[in-house]
């Protein structure tokens, strides 16, 4: 097996393993690049020779429950690279917020690596099953490929998804940790969310993502419609969300608006591409895949089962389509999600990621403690699966 990416949309019971047999994987330049492509997509946040944008070939498509995952060999990085601690993120914290004040920035994302052990028991299949069985809302993956290594996310944040021309994309940002009675929260309707009080700097940050993603759909069509801000809950967390529904004229482009969306201020700042060039440059630890995006793209539906009930009888195999083309009468689908709550799966280890939205009136210690509440997602599995 050369890769392959073992996903659960959100709120449903199957799974979905998309194998790419033999080969290489496909490497490519720019996200424009993906026009007309179909595979399991991994992005970077910045892509680079180090980590490069991938594209899974789906030579097997497969479902299964949850409880009959198959057995999956993963690969893993040997070069950690380096994490930060507290001290060195006050120092970015510093640098970052001086030009948030200067006013060169209205807002951005600084976001930080940790280095924890991984228990020889918690083996990625068990930490992928662990993730489906305690964050049900969120989009759950497990992508494995020689290029960029293993690596396993939970997160609530969808970039782009759709057939067809219906297509949807979220404005999610805002985070604040549950406790108590607010546990109790699920997912409010936006005329029910005002119980949840949120702050102005939250609500100003969501507000940000949710006119630069106007801004770029605006450049694709004048059919959209928003719906929100309200609040949803992710894990022990709940953020701001707006919905925005639009339509598309084919899925043959979807590269291009993915180059226009991609990053969004929610996981990079604004100015876009001056914020972008500043964290690059200026961020203590790399990103690598954390803050990109992944999902199935222009995929069409599966084949039987992979892992049937014993006794079950299965019909005679019938050939697939050619690389590429669409089975027909069924529309392929897009669900792409950006990598958030996510881990690098390493031999004995994990390196975890989070960051958080800085604005002029941002503080350190919140901002610290906002990333430390996002890290929980990841190290609760750790604890539950050991």
């Amino acid at each position: 097996m050369t890769a392959f990416a073992l996903y659960r949309l959100p709120h449903d019971h199957q799974v979905t393993l998309v194998q790419q047999l033999e080969g290489d994987l496909l490497q490519l330049t720019s996200l424009s690049a993906l026009n007309g492509r179909q595979g399991f997509v991994v992005a970077p946040f910045a892509i680079g020779d180090e980590q490069p944008l991938l594209l899974i070939r789906a030579d097997r498509v497969t479902q299964c429950p949850l409880e009959q995952l198959p057995s999956l060999a993963c690969y893993y990085n040997r070069n950690a690279g380096k994490a930060g601690d507290r001290s060195t993120y006050a120092v970015d914290f510093a640098n970052f917020h001086a030009h948030l004040l200067s006013g060169e920035f209205h807002k951005l994302v600084l976001a930080r690596s940790v280095c924890d052990a991984r228990p020889a028991e918690a083996d990625p299949l068990l930490l992928f099953r662990c993730a489906c069985q305690h964050y049900p809302r969120l989009f759950i993956c497990l992508v494995s490929t020689p290029q960029s290594g293993t690596w396993l996310m939970a997160t609530p944040e969808v970039l782009l998804s759709g057939a067809g021309t219906q297509w949807h994309t979220m404005a999610l940002a805002g985070t604040m940790k549950l406790e108590g009675e607010q546990l109790a929260f699920d997912t409010a309707l936006p005329q029910d969310s005002l119980h949840i009080a949120w702050t102005d700097k939250n609500i100003q940050e969501q507000r940000y993502v949710a006119t630069y993603i106007t801004e770029c759909l605006e450049q694709f069509t004048s059919d959209f419609s928003e719906r929100g801000p309200y609040t949803v809950r992710a894990g022990n967390l709940v953020h701001l969300r707006s919905d925005f529904r639009f339509t598309l004229p084919d899925a043959d482009h979807l590269g291009d608006v993915l180059q226009v969306l991609h990053p969004t201020p929610a996981v990079c700042g604004l100015p876009k591409h001056h914020s972008f060039d500043f964290i690059l440059a200026n961020e203590h630890a790399p990103r690598h895949y954390y803050s990109g995006f992944m999902g199935p793209l222009n995929l069409s539906p599966s084949e039987p089962p992979c892992c049937p009930p014993r006794g079950t009888l299965i019909p005679k195999a019938q050939p697939k389509p050619p690389l590429g083309e669409v089975w027909r009468g069924l529309h392929p689908s897009t669900q792409l999600f950006v990598s958030l709550r996510c881990m690098e799966l390493l031999d004995d280890a994990c390196i975890l990621y989070a960051g958080g939205g800085l604005l002029p009136d941002s503080v350190e210690e919140q901002e610290w403690q906002e990333t430390e509440a996002k890290m929980e997602t990841m190290r609760q599995l750790l604890v539950h699966s050991s």
